[in-house]
């Protein structure tokens, strides 16, 4: 059997926490700032869990992550 290969697109999207997890950060928090109200862009800065019901493609994409 071959080896199962990462999906390049999907390791630099999301990480495994230490328990577990898979975390990404948010879209849209990289240009055109001014239109955006304060509490909008800090909220972007935050890394996000992944919902439950995604989990389980995303962790097809990661087999070795």
């Amino acid at each position: 059997m071959p080896k199962i290969k990462t999906n390049r697109a999907a390791a630099k999207r999301f990480r495994k926490t230490g328990t577990g997890k898979i975390v990404f950060s948010k879209s849209h928090a990289s240009h055109m700032l001014t239109k955006k109200t304060r509490k909008r862009k800090r909220s972007l800065r935050k890394s996000q869990i992944i919902d439950k019901s995604n989990k389980k493609n995303v962790k097809l994409l990661l087999p070795n992550g």
